[in-house]
């Protein structure tokens, strides 16, 4: 693989949820993802294989784990191991939030793509 440099205002988004979108950076064994949440936008209850870290950059997001909600601001993040069943909120003036994926969520990249078609 070739060095890859963007600006994330310039990668197509593709739609995680209703009010969520993404921007993806593709490397061979991790991703990263910029989401964009909508003020009130949720993301059902899910789960995948996938090691997920994550950064709220602004606003607030909640992951939602065992029935219990971690609230999230500014400058906190996580990790949620693979297989951990989660679904996350965000606050009323919606959220930014930088999730890492390993390895790479293959989905994710099959959908962004298919939308470019």
């Amino acid at each position: 693989m070739e060095p890859v440099f963007v600006h994330f205002d310039e990668v197509r988004p593709f739609e995680l949820a209703e009010g969520v979108i993404g921007r993806p950076l593709f490397g061979e064994g991790a991703m990263l993802n910029v989401i964009e949440f909508e003020p009130g936008a949720t993301v059902p209850l899910h789960s995948h294989p996938h090691e997920q870290l994550g950064l709220v950059l602004r606003g607030m997001q909640a992951l939602v784990v065992d029935d219990v909600a971690h609230e999230l601001g500014p400058m906190e993040g996580y990790v949620l191991p693979g297989g951990v069943e989660h679904s996350a909120y965000c606050g009323p003036d919606g959220a930014l939030v930088l999730d890492v994926f390993r390895p790479v969520r293959d989905d994710y990249r099959d959908r962004w793509e298919s939308e470019s078609a």
